[in-house]
């Protein structure tokens, strides 16, 4: 007898864990934010000009005000609500240094993983693909000002936080007020503001009321520390914005800038896949609103413009990277169709081919433009892979100006490393690096740069014909040796100029920029700043000391 088997089957459950939804968005999420904090930990550092915020935070932590030096009222630090959130870091007593550089790469991923979800609430869907992720993870700058110390990592978050809330709440009160917020992270990002809050405007359509309401909840804190910058500093914009000059166009070099970073990582590569990927005879899918689409593109471009308008920067990228990452915001994330993964393909590809070998010519020096690889001149002065402060272990030059600094008895003013003796009471260095002048000198002492980022006398100076983009005033050693009251004269300081400096210091308009920044804030001062803002701001003097006594004084 023959037996019969039949095959029975057991269902075990499902043998395959399927990936919800929300789960889905939370990795695609958290995916470019964990690799930008591996990348930007790889190269943590923290730049001469975080070290200026440092400064500027021990001194409101000692009581002295939001000064760099006690005694003198110059707004050195452009990023203001960076400045703010150092202070409320260095409260507790963390260092303040490690905050920046922390804070800032938490920061940057916060706001990657923000532009992510953008773009998946922007198409509506769950499931996309990398493109514009792609690009920023694969350029060198991008890893490089992760950290800094700089208001980088802010802007970054505030940039996709701000777009986030246009795509998703346009008609919330809340959303006028961050996206108002631009001038506070730094002064130029007013120009996103603008846009962001066009957009909203066009989405919204608001009655004239609401409109009016929205427009004062956007523009409150920003009107509200910008009467005080006025009031408090006697300038409209920050000490930087005035040695800078900000106003000014230098095209030409702009266009340098961008060439130095387009060029040695061929981004234009990636901008052809983009381009042909969004082309209306290309594009399938899910179509998203083109108002929040275009806004931050439109913003990108503006910010690019205005970079090459005033000349760029000497950092490599730095002041590029906003536009870059505004420009990206729409297609940081893009669905899964067949236009947008050819796009992803040949975008991989090049970031690849990018990460792993594309570099700048210059590598850990100051290039032949001016242009710097800033993270990797540090590198080379500290002898350190991640300079996080200042030790100049590779640069004998600056440690024996620290030394010196260090050492230094009261009353003495230190013009490089030349020491003479001083009538004021404190310790004065002079040193054209000043982070490092400001980690020298202790807070009581003045740290004051020739450039004129936090001393209001040079930056008020004129510029230095084919100066460093950024560092182009020099204020000749007179005027500081008539305005610090030194008791001797170094070597190589003109006599006749320093006794033309010091007539000219007593002549308006030099008279009243001295009074808006050293006399003592009260209520008539406080409202003799505000007014005079305007004029004092433009104000400039000839570097030359005799002609600037003659234009000065005149006949006096």
């Amino acid at each position: 007898m023959a037996t019969t088997y039949q095959r029975t089957s057991v269902d075990f459950g499902p043998t395959r864990r399927t990936i919800r939804p929300r789960q889905r968005r939370l990795l695609l999420c958290l995916l470019p934010a964990v690799v930008i904090l591996v990348a930007g930990y790889q190269r943590r550092w923290m730049s001469d000009d975080g070290h200026i915020y440092v400064r500027t935070v021990r001194q409101i932590l000692a009581g002295n005000g939001p000064v760099f030096n006690p005694g003198e009222r110059a707004e050195s630090s452009t990023g203001t609500l960076w400045q703010w959130l150092l202070v409320a870091a260095g409260a507790p007593g963390t260092d303040i240094a490690s905050a920046a550089v922390y804070g800032g790469l938490l920061l940057t991923a916060a706001g990657f993983a923000l532009a992510a979800l953008g773009c998946l609430r922007l198409y509506g869907t769950s499931t996309a693909l990398p493109l514009g992720g792609l690009v920023l993870l694969a350029l060198p700058p991008v890893w490089d000002f992760a950290t800094s110390g700089l208001e980088t990592g802010l802007a970054t978050c505030w940039l996709a936080g701000a777009w986030l809330l246009l795509v998703t709440a346009p008609t919330s009160a809340w959303t006028s007020v961050v996206l108002g917020l631009g001038p506070l992270v730094r002064p130029d990002l007013g120009l996103v503001s603008a846009v962001f809050l066009g957009a909203q405007w066009l989405m919204a359509r608001p009655s004239r009321r609401s409109a009016l309401a929205g427009l004062g909840a956007a523009v409150a804190l920003p009107a509200a520390y910008e009467i005080f910058r006025a009031g408090y500093y006697g300038h409209l914009v920050p000490l930087p914005g005035v040695t800078k000059e900000a106003s000014q166009s230098l095209w030409a070099r702009g266009f340098t800038y961008l060439g130095d970073f387009a060029g040695p990582y061929l981004l234009w590569v990636p901008a052809l896949f983009v381009l042909a990927a969004v082309l209306p005879t290309r594009m399938d899918g899910p179509r998203p609103p083109l108002v929040p689409a275009l806004a931050p593109v439109v913003a990108g471009l503006l910010c690019w413009v205005y970079v090459i308008k005033v000349g760029g920067d000497f950092m490599h990228g730095r002041m590029l990277l906003p536009g870059l990452f505004l420009m990206l915001l729409p297609v940081f994330l893009v669905p899964a169709t067949r236009a947008w993964t050819i796009a992803v393909a040949g975008v991989g590809v090049w970031a690849l081919v990018c990460a792993s070998w594309l570099r700048i010519p210059y590598e850990g020096r100051l290039g032949p433009q001016g242009i710097a690889d800033e993270r990797g001149v540090y590198v080379h002065q500290n002898a350190d892979p991640h300079p996080v402060r200042h030790t100049f272990a590779g640069a004998n030059w600056h440690a024996s100006y620290a030394l010196l600094a260090r050492g230094a008895e009261p009353a003495s003013l230190l013009l490089g490393r030349t020491k003479v003796a001083a009538g004021a009471p404190t310790v004065t260095g002079v040193h054209n690096v000043l982070g490092l002048n400001g980690t020298a000198i202790p807070l009581s002492g003045a740290a004051l740069d020739p450039i004129g980022l936090s001393y209001p006398l040079a930056a008020h100076s004129q510029q230095v014909h084919g100066g460093r983009v950024g560092h182009d005033k020099q204020l000749p050693v007179e005027w500081i040796i008539a305005d610090r009251g030194a008791d001797e004269l170094p070597p190589g300081a003109d006599p006749l100029k320093v006794a033309a400096a010091r007539n000219a210091l007593r002549c308006p308009p030099l008279t009243d920029l001295r009074t808006a920044t050293t006399a003592p804030l009260t209520p008539a001062r406080f409202l003799d700043n505000l007014t005079g803002a305007w004029s004092r701001t433009a104000f400039r003097f000839p570097n030359d000391p005799v002609e600037a006594e003659r234009e000065l004084c005149g006949g006096q």
